[in-house]
């Protein structure tokens, strides 16, 4: 069956990293684009950072631009979120997502969520 694991989340201090990793099986990861989204409590889902199935394209939010980078690795039928300059404010659950159109049909598949806490 299809599975998005995500792992990497954690507390971190303000100006401090994190690597997230979402692990694929169970479909044709490559066929995919993937996608990082994120929710705060009291908050509406947002999409984070996006990338194109064979990676050439990447997409970020403003809020994130120039400190998250999202990449991928079909090999490994893994997708990443390197975070940055963490802040406060990017506290969320971090979810991943796969989006794709096989034959005319779409597919959209979701992980359970690692939890980002940015505090100091």
């Amino acid at each position: 069956q299809v599975q998005l694991v995500e792992s990497g989340g954690g507390l971190v201090q303000p100006g401090g990293s994190l690597r997230l990793s979402c692990a694929a099986s169970g479909f044709t990861f490559s066929m995919y684009a993937m996608n990082w989204y994120r929710q705060a409590p009291g908050k509406e889902r947002e999409l984070v950072a996006a990338i194109t199935s064979a990676g050439g394209r990447t997409n970020y939010a403003d809020s994130v631009k120039g400190r998250f980078t999202i990449s991928r690795d079909n090999a490994e039928n893994t997708v990443y979120l390197r975070m940055d300059s963490l802040k406060p404010e990017d506290t969320a659950v971090y979810y991943c997502n796969a989006k794709g159109t096989i034959f005319g049909k779409r597919y959209d598949y979701w992980g359970q969520g690692t939890q980002v806490t940015v505090s100091s």
